[in-house]
């Protein structure tokens, strides 16, 4: 295994090595596992999504039971209006779903990926 050493630059807050040295074949195995750009601008994306407090409760309620959006809106104490944008956003990256029924209007979530993601991301909270 080829090493290579070269002076780190500039103060780190995280733990760092006391000398900058590359191990070329870890790091050659771990670039060819990784994802191609298109797919980790997706995912990050995707993420995005769970950066806003209002869309994760959205997500939680959805969880629990589909709802119309006054259901929603009702349960966060927020308008029809403001929970309607974030459904939209959320139903354009493909995290929930809707049927009409009548009048209104049902949202669900899309899969149970988007339910595992919930689960993973509270339980890594938790700990």
């Amino acid at each position: 295994m080829e090493n290579r050493t070269v002076p780190p630059a500039g103060a780190e807050d995280a733990p760092a090595c006391e000398a900058f040295c590359v191990h070329d074949e870890i790091t050659r195995r771990a670039l060819q596992k990784l994802p191609e750009e298109n797919l980790l601008f997706d995912l990050a994306e995707l993420y995005k999504m769970f950066g806003d407090s209002t869309r994760v409760k959205i997500l939680f309620l959805l969880f629990e039971e589909e709802m119309c959006v006054c259901d929603i809106a009702e349960s966060l104490g927020m308008t029809t209006s403001a929970i309607s944008h974030q459904l939209r956003i959320l139903k354009n990256a493909k995290l929930v779903t809707y049927r009409r029924e009548g009048k209104s209007v049902i949202y669900a979530l899309a899969d149970d990926h988007v339910s595992k993601i919930l689960e993973l991301g509270l339980e890594h909270i938790c700990e």
